[in-house]
C-alpha cells in the first residue's frame, strides 16, 4: 500500500470532488476545506456568486499587521472526449505521479497551501494575520475572486499574495490579461436566390474580421510579457445555405499588457468594427505584474534554490489567474504565481502532478510564511 504525506492525501481527497466548470458545483469541495481549516483554528467565511458556487476566505490572527495571502481555485475544466487511462476522480498514484482532473490545475497547489498554513498558524504571534482565499469559478473568468473583490470587506488586508497555479514550483512575476469579446452583426434575411432582397450579416462580419487582422494596439511590447495579441477564434453566421443570413457573430480573444486599460481597448475595438457591431464582454481579467526587484519578491527568490536548483530570474506566463483581481483588491500587493505541476499538463487527458512537487510546494509555502512572519524555519 502506498504511503503518502498529509499534503498528498489531502490532494487526493480534493480530486475526488467533481468540480468541473462549466456545469459544476464546487460547494461540497469548499465545505470540506471549511471543516479542515476550522479544525485548524481558522475563521472561515463563505460567499457565493451563484447557486452552488461558493468561495471561502479563511483567516488566522487579529489582522493588526499586513497578512500573507495564499490563493487558488478548486474548479477544474471538463474531462474532454478522449477516454482516461485512470479514474479522473480517483487520485491514483503511479510512481511520482498523482493522476486526476485538477491534480495539476490546481488541487495539488490547494492542498500544499492548506497544509502549509495549518503548520504555520499555531506559531503566529497574536497580532499576525494569515489569509487563504480559495475560490470557485476561476476557469471561466475568475468569477469567484472577482466576486470577492467586489465585496472587499471579506478579503481583509494582505501585504503579499501567492497564487498556487502550476509553475513547476518556479515563482513567476506576472501574466497577460485576457479580454474576450463577442461582436454581433445584424442584417435582413431573404431567399438565397434573391440576395439583393436581403442584407447579409456574414459579409459585414467578414469585412470586420479583415480589419481586425491588422489591429494596432498602439503600445510597445512589455520587457517581460511581450506584446498584446488579438485572435478571432470563432465565426458563426447563417442557418442554411439558401437563405441570406440575418445574424453573424465573431469571438475575439485579446491578451493584454499592464497599462492597457480594458475599457479603452473595448472602445478601440468598437471603433475598428464599426457602429453596426454589437460588442459585449465575455471574459475580462487584467494583466498581473509585480516588479521583480520588489524586496519581497527578492526574498522569495532567495528561498527557492534548494527546491528548484537555481536562483530564479524574472519569468511570466500567458494564462490568466486569480492573482489579477486579488492584486487589485489588495491595493497592488506584490503577487507571485507559484505552485506544483506543469502548466503544459493542465487541462489534458490523464492530467497528473508530481507527488514530489506537491510536497515541495507545501514546504516552499511554509518557508515563505516563516520569512513573512519572522519565524524560525522548521521541518
Amino acid at each position: 500500500m502506498t504511503t503518502t504525506s498529509p499534503t498528498v492525501s489531502l490532494a487526493r481527497t480534493l480530486i475526488g470532488f467533481d468540480t468541473r466548470n462549466p456545469g459544476g458545483d464546487e460547494s461540497a469541495c469548499i465545505e470540506y476545506l471549511c471543516h479542515h481549516l476550522r479544525d485548524a483554528g481558522f475563521t472561515v467565511e463563505l460567499s457565493a456568486f451563484a447557486e452552488g458556487r461558493p468561495s471561502l476566505v479563511a483567516r488566522r490572527g487579529s489582522g493588526d499587521r499586513p497578512a500573507l495571502c495564499f490563493a487558488g481555485h478548486v474548479d477544474t475544466v471538463p474531462l474532454g472526449k478522449a477516454p482516461w487511462r485512470t479514474d479522473p476522480f480517483g487520485g491514483e498514484i503511479e510512481g511520482d505521479r498523482l493522476y486526476g482532473r485538477g491534480a495539476c490545475d490546481m488541487k495539488g497547489g490547494i492542498a500544499a497551501m492548506v497544509i502549509a498554513a495549518c503548520r504555520v498558524a499555531p506559531r503566529l504571534a497574536a497580532n499576525d494575520d494569515l489569509i487563504l482565499v480559495i475560490v470557485a469559478g476561476e476557469e471561466t473568468g475568475c468569477l469567484g475572486s472577482r466576486h470577492l473583490a467586489e465585496h472587499r470587506e471579506l478579503l481583509g488586508d494582505a501585504g503579499a499574495v501567492v497564487v498556487g497555479e502550476p509553475t513547476g514550483n518556479y515563482p513567476l512575476v506576472g501574466h497577460k490579461g485576457a479580454l474576450w469579446l463577442s461582436a454581433r452583426f445584424r442584417g435582413l434575411t431573404a431567399h438565397g436566390a434573391m440576395p439583393e432582397k436581403g442584407d447579409n450579416a456574414v459579409y459585414k462580419a467578414a469585412t470586420a474580421v479583415g480589419r481586425l487582422q491588422h489591429f494596432d494596439f498602439g503600445m510597445p511590447p512589455h520587457p517581460h510579457l511581450g506584446g498584446p495579441s488579438l485572435n478571432v477564434g470563432t465565426f458563426h453566421g447563417g442557418l442554411n445555405i439558401n437563405s441570406v443570413p440575418d445574424v453573424a457573430e465573431i469571438g475575439i480573444d485579446i491578451r493584454t499588457m499592464p497599462g492597457l486599460d480594458h475599457n479603452d481597448l473595448t472602445r478601440m475595438i468598437q471603433d475598428c468594427l464599426g457602429s453596426e457591431a454589437e460588442v459585449s464582454r465575455l471574459i475580462d481579467v487584467n494583466a498581473l505584474w509585480t516588479p521583480p526587484e520588489h524586496p519581497w519578491v527578492q526574498t522569495v527568490f532567495r528561498i527557492m534554490p534548494p527546491f528548484i536548483g537555481e536562483t530564479p530570474t524574472p519569468r511570466t506566463v500567458a494564462f490568466f489567474t486569480d492573482g489579477a483581481p486579488l492584486q487589485a483588491a489588495y491595493g497592488g500587493a506584490p503577487t507571485l504565481i507559484l505552485g506544483p505541476g506543469a502548466s503544459t499538463i493542465a487541462h489534458r487527458t490523464d492530467e497528473f502532478c508530481p507527488v514530489s512537487e506537491i510536497d515541495a510546494a507545501a514546504m516552499i509555502y511554509q518557508r515563505i510564511a516563516e520569512q513573512w512572519y519572522e519565524l524560525p524555519a522548521s521541518d
